[in-house]
């Protein structure tokens, strides 16, 4: 056997986005040099490691078993860099966390201080809907995910950070000075909806269910900017994370309609799966946020309260 790294790196990202093109556009080569890294790979067994059926790669059970092992095998190199780069008082490696749409708005400043004091490490975050966030929770593809909303079928320890709150949210031609009924308001004004699988429409229509009311839909939108624009341009209401529209409300572009019932409240969580084993970096920054989250949630997020 003489596989490399390198194989293996590839392999593993193949087998997470089921595809050649998708893993060699993270991996920032060509579709050819991914191919040719597999097929060297390949070339080492006997038995397929994986299949093409249309235009997914899917990693067969033999291919599965591989997999597991460069899995521990990449670990172990990630230990490896630590050791060598800690004994030289360094701290490097890739720290990889899953963010909803309106997380955006909160981890980049649980993680400035952390990344300026161990420049070695990179970070990568993607940022989508909590569908996206669940799946790859699921298929252990980060360290850490950013919620508002807890996945109940998933085992998870979590890390509670801040409060979130949502208001009904307008813009600024018609000002709202008394306390509404929310059958007074959101039966009558056209809602604006987040797309399906977001945290916040999520919290939406929990609320809508709850108190049964027959909302007056507009549109549905995939992201919390879109739904902020279109608010903005008068297409209708919606209900927002206060976190988002900090700018605009300062500006007085929106404003927050005083309905009875809001601001609806939740927590943002930093979440990982029980059980799962961290890497040194990993482990490093979750000692870090829980030695620091106070300190931060009062300097940059004091004004929530």
């Amino acid at each position: 056997m003489n596989y490399t790294i390198r194989q293996l790196q590839i392999l593993l990202k193949v087998a997470q986005k089921q595809s050649i093109t998708k893993a060699a556009t993270e991996l920032h080569l060509t579709q050819p040099a991914v191919s040719m890294q597999l097929k060297n790979l390949q070339a080492q067994f006997n038995i397929p490691l994986f299949e093409v059926i249309g235009r997914r790669t899917y990693i067969t059970e033999f291919g599965s078993k591989i997999v597991q092992a460069a899995e521990e095998i990449m670990r172990e190199v990630e230990a490896i860099d630590y050791h060598a780069h800690a004994y030289k008082g360094l701290l490097t490696g890739t720290l990889k966390i899953s963010v909803v749409s309106t997380g955006k708005y909160v981890m980049p400043y649980f993680l400035t201080d952390f990344l300026k004091k161990h420049e070695g490490i990179e970070l990568i975050m993607d940022v989508t809907n909590k569908a996206q966030v669940v799946e790859s929770l699921e298929k252990n593809e980060v360290d850490f995910s950013l919620v508002s909303v807890l996945p109940l079928h998933l085992q998870l320890c979590k890390e509670p950070l801040m409060e979130n709150k949502l208001f009904v949210v307008a813009n600024s031609a018609q000002q709202y000075t008394t306390a509404i009924s929310p059958q007074g308001l959101l039966e009558e004004l056209p809602l604006i909806y987040r797309e399906q699988g977001s945290g916040t429409r999520y919290v939406m229509e929990q609320f809508i269910n709850a108190n049964n009311l027959a909302v007056k839909k507009k549109m549905e939108l995939t992201s919390n900017e879109a739904v902020k624009q279109a608010v903005l341009a008068g297409l209708g209401v919606s209900i927002m994370p206060l976190i988002g529209i900090r700018s605009e409300l300062a500006s007085g572009e929106l404003q927050i309609i005083p309905i009875e019932g809001f601001p609806i409240k939740s927590t943002w969580y930093l979440v990982w799966q029980e059980g799962k084993a961290f890497s040194p970096v990993s482990a490093q920054y979750l000692k870090h946020l829980r030695e620091e989250k106070e300190r931060i949630m009062q300097e940059r997020f004091g004004w929530v309260s």
